[in-house]
């Protein structure tokens, strides 16, 4: 390829860029990263391209709210330390030790990881953990799951301060009882509280896999545009199953919350981030509220 037509390609994609950036200039974007996309690729720097992706929508005048996981993460470390994981419903029973190895992991590796990621770019990125100004307060599920939490209540006014003043909050999703116990909170239903209380343009879910696939094991079944009754249905069928269920969860309440699109999207894709903000395609799993334009649509053709 020659340089002229390099340089086409390169003018090209910045027009084609242009409309989205200013439909989405001014708006809040929540980007749950998954600790599975930060686990990487053997070829490139997954985070670093992610940090470049977020400081790019910044300048551009998004407003990026990161939350993040660190399920393999914390894996690493419960295995090293000779503690077994256990999971029920895609959640981890939480003990006391597991619960201090999370904390361990989400507010001293993970997020401060992120944060300096970001601020390699641009010195924009602050850390916060959701018992920070009451933002996640929170309540035990079950005992059976240990010190595991389901949200009572959020409060957004530490994140939207940080977002008033230009930066980019990261936030680890360890909420905190009445009595400041701390405890463990999915993280995929933390990202669509947050996206709702912040009345979010869009929620966007980075993980290992390209989208949702309305047949398990047939990659060419993957599920372009949905909507939230129909991606319930999925859901009561069993075709989604395990870890993935707090994430279809969270992007149901998210979306009927208010949140105008949630994405699931494949987070060891290059960029991947800015493929789907700024390009005609897009690329993943898009849902959408009932009665938006189109119904199930996937890589087999609509409906299929």
């Amino acid at each position: 390829m020659s340089a002229r037509q390099s340089s086409l390609d390169a003018a090209q994609i910045l027009v084609e860029a242009l409309p989205y950036i200013r439909r989405f200039s001014g708006r809040t974007v929540v980007v749950k990263y998954g600790g599975n996309a930060l686990a990487g690729s053997s070829e490139d720097d997954a985070l670093s391209l992610f940090a470049q992706d977020i400081v790019l929508m910044h300048s551009v005048g998004i407003k990026p709210v990161v939350v993040h996981g660190g399920g393999p993460q914390i894996n690493s470390l419960l295995d090293r330390l000779g503690l077994k994981s256990e999971f029920h419903g895609g959640l981890r029973v939480t003990d006391d030790e597991t619960m201090k190895v999370v904390q361990m992991v989400l507010s001293g590796q993970v997020n401060p990881q992120i944060v300096a990621a970001i601020n390699t770019f641009g010195n924009i990125a602050v850390g916060v953990a959701g018992g920070d100004a009451g933002l996640i307060r929170a309540v035990q599920r079950d005992p059976q799951l240990g010190r595991v939490g389901d949200i009572d209540r959020i409060n957004p006014a530490v994140v939207q301060g940080l977002l008033d003043e230009g930066f980019v909050p990261v936030i680890s999703t360890i909420g905190a009882d009445a009595k400041g116990e701390a405890l463990n909170i999915n993280a995929d239903t933390v990202a669509g509280a947050i996206a709702e209380s912040l009345g979010a343009e869009k929620i966007i879910y980075l993980t290992d896999i390209e989208g949702l696939r309305s047949k398990v094991d047939d990659a060419s079944s993957l599920i372009q545009r949905i909507q939230v009754s129909d991606l319930a249905a999925l859901a009561a069928d069993g075709t989604i199953a395990g870890g993935m269920i707090p994430k279809v969860q969270s992007c149901v309440q998210a979306v009927k919350g208010g949140v105008k699109r949630a994405h699931i999207l494949d987070g060891r894709i290059p960029h991947v981030l800015l493929l789907e903000l700024f390009t005609d395609e897009g690329v993943g799993t898009m849902i959408t509220p009932d009665g938006a334009r189109g119904n199930v649509e996937t890589t087999m053709g609509k409906g299929a």
